[in-house]
């Protein structure tokens, strides 16, 4: 039921200039994007073709909401280079930071299923979520790297390192990326008015863990293994022969 309010909306613009604010109190249960959204494919198109000269544009908090994610998405790349810097450092190499960070799409794959599982829309703070998910997911495929370059330094095979950290590292990995979720289980089961906001920030967490988990445990050793075998490739130089120098 539609009832007057205050907050942000939807402003429409006549032909004459008028401008009549639409303001709406969206349920608990319902974010204001997805409100928004079926408006803009249902009811708003019918409206424009209707008049020709109406206008509509985002105004109060949905305004507020498109410029935090603007920041949102600057941030998410400067928290991605700084990620790199981080790891590139203390391993010394331009190429495994890669290998690491490839687990952070997989990542933010999980959390957008998560939302389909639960049935929550992607929100603001979900995105929030994602940032700092993207510093979450990398700490496995570390622990990973780290393991496969400490068995190459004792003169170990990269195909057997890599096997091995597979097998050593999965119960630990597993148990870690399972206990994160099971921490966050309780706020996204939560139904208290108070905890919904926290909702969509923890599904994206905790989905998102455990689906770059599966990846991880796969994805970093082969990744490891042929951009050692690429590099192999690359630097592979012809053995000279003394019948090369021989004489006719």
């Amino acid at each position: 039921r539609a009832s007057p309010g205050h907050g942000g909306g939807l402003v429409l613009i006549g032909p004459e200039r008028r401008r009549d604010a639409l303001t709406a109190a969206v349920g608990a249960d319902t974010s204001t994007g997805s409100v928004v959204s079926d408006l803009e494919a249902a009811v708003l198109p019918e409206i424009l073709a209707t008049h020709p000269g109406v206008a509509y544009s985002l105004a109060g908090m949905l305004a507020e909401q498109a410029d935090s994610m603007e920041g949102l998405a600057q941030g998410f790349l400067f928290a991605l280079l700084l990620i790199y810097t981080l790891l590139a450092i203390p391993l010394k190499s331009y190429i495994q930071p890669l290998i690491i960070m490839a687990a952070i799409p997989f990542g933010l794959v999980g959390a957008f299923w998560g939302h389909v599982i639960m049935g929550v829309p992607l929100t603001l703070i979900s995105l929030f979520g994602l940032v700092a998910l993207a510093g979450v997911v990398v700490n496995d495929s570390l622990l990973m790297i780290d393991f496969i370059n400490r068995k190459r330094l004792a003169h170990a095979d990269v195909t057997a390192a890599a096997r091995e950290a597979g097998v050593a590292r999965f119960r630990p990995i597993l148990l870690t990326s399972l206990t994160t979720f099971a921490g966050l289980l309780p706020i996204i089961l939560d139904n208290d008015i108070q905890a919904r906001s926290l909702v969509p920030m923890a599904i994206s967490l905790a989905f998102g863990v455990v689906f770059a988990t599966v990846i991880t445990l796969v994805l970093v050793p082969a990744g490891y293994v042929i951009v050692e075998d690429l590099r192999r490739l690359l630097t592979r130089r012809p053995q000279t022969t003394d019948r090369q120098f021989a004489t006719p």
